[in-house]
């Protein structure tokens, strides 16, 4: 609980729930797109996961959670559902975090990939047992992998834009404890 009530951990929480509503707004906006336009792919999704893996700190369960589900709500997707798969990636990635610090961005992207594919591959999945409409198989495929090729960018964004870097094995926050 210390953690989360430091200063710049609420700053960064902050920050990120900034970075959320500005992304569950934009595609609100009455903005001309065809029909036939290319699904953009989930940018929000990729820096949550890419902050996540360099300082989980800043982003508890209960925000990404809430989040989620809200934009499942402006989203007019089933309600909960994408928001519980993203909670359960997150927390996978979560619990990788000390062994993720220590691999190079290629061997991260490999690991966002996977959780990435198993979400939406849960998604369709659950989609297709409830008998709910979805999205045409090769537009989600698409979405998919412009949101696998876009984390690279969110991982360069995170690090020189927001700052926000992966721990040094055995770095210290300013009371001392390990990150």
């Amino acid at each position: 609980m210390n953690e989360f009530l430091r200063l710049d951990t609420l700053i960064h929480l902050a920050l990120w729930l900034a970075i959320a509503l500005i992304a569950m707004l934009i595609p609100l906006l009455p903005l001309y797109r065809p029909d036939d336009a290319w699904p953009q792919p989930e940018w929000f999704l990729a820096l949550t996961f890419a902050w996540l893996l360099r300082r989980p700190a800043h982003l508890p369960y209960a925000a990404i959670g809430l989040v989620f589900l809200i934009q499942d709500l402006f989203l007019m997707r089933p309600p909960g559902l994408w928001a519980m798969l993203v909670m359960i990636g997150a927390e996978f990635l979560r619990r990788r975090q000390s062994m993720v610090r220590e691999m190079n961005t290629l061997m991260e992207w490999g690991l966002v990939t996977g959780v990435l594919v198993a979400i939406w591959l849960a998604n369709r999945l659950a989609l297709v047992i409830v008998m709910t409409p979805r999205p045409p198989l090769d537009l989600s495929l698409v979405q998919l992998v412009g949101t696998v090729l876009t984390y690279p960018v969110v991982v360069v964004f995170v690090q020189s834009v927001l700052r926000i870097r992966k721990p040094a094995t055995g770095e210290l926050d300013e009371l001392g404890r390990k990150l």
